[in-house]
């Protein structure tokens, strides 16, 4: 937030459909977690993003990549397998590796803290994704071992129009901060939502204002 540099890049899927072009994640993700192909999927996803993780790094660019994780990744035995095997086939450091999960995914299973543990054990960071947007954020907070938390983009969006909204972005902030996890603002499209993070004490944001979805990001810093 103070310094424009980029310190995440975030892995988006899309598939290259030969006949309906470019799909995003919506229209067939849903289909690949119900046929299972999402754990092949994700296990792909993760070796490509730290690949390119060590490539930026080799560059000069060192840079944190982020991943998200569904439900029924998080609770599958090949999620730690997988993730030894992209970290160490890439070279690249545990710590610059950051899981996103949605607050929902988190307290579906037990399985699922102690996969947490485990990735935390190894210096994997662990972010929660959406956050705002789930039926349990308080709970998550409490129990899981994270190191950052996403505000959700529904918030961010009408801090500058919407008094409930700009309440709830400093309260949200103010309890990350007293667990000690860094905060991240979603969906920063404009100048004045911005600066309505910074003001309140936003580590980060990612969204349009700083750069839309590309295939080859520029890691140059950003004036904002």
């Amino acid at each position: 937030m103070a310094s424009g540099r980029v310190s995440t890049v975030e892995a988006l899927l899309r598939w290259r459909h030969p006949e309906r072009g470019l799909l995003l994640p919506q229209h067939f993700l849903p289909v690949a977690e119900e046929s299972g192909l999402i754990v092949p999927i994700g296990e792909w996803v993760l070796k490509e993003a730290c690949r390119q993780a060590r490539a930026w790094g080799d560059a000069g660019f060192p840079v944190s990549v982020a991943v998200n994780l569904s439900a029924a990744q998080l609770a599958h035995a090949r999620l730690l397998p997988a993730v030894d095997a992209a970290l160490q086939g890439a070279g690249l450091a545990p710590g610059a590796l950051e899981l996103e999960i949605a607050e929902d995914a988190l307290l579906r299973s037990e399985p699922a803290f102690e996969t947490a543990l485990a990735l935390r054990a190894r210096g994997v960071q662990l972010s929660i994704d959406r956050f705002g947007t789930g039926t349990s954020s308080l709970e998550a907070l409490r129990r899981f071992p994270l190191t950052k938390l996403k505000i959700d983009r529904s918030y961010v969006g009408d801090v500058g129009h919407d008094p409930v909204d700009a309440a709830m972005v400093p309260a949200i902030i103010s309890v990350a901060r007293s667990l000690g996890l860094r905060v991240v603002g979603e969906g920063v499209e404009t100048a004045e939502q911005l600066d309505f993070l910074r003001q309140h004490g936003c580590d980060d944001y990612q969204g349009f204002y700083a750069g839309a979805a590309m295939a080859t990001p520029d890691l140059s810093p950003h004036p904002g």
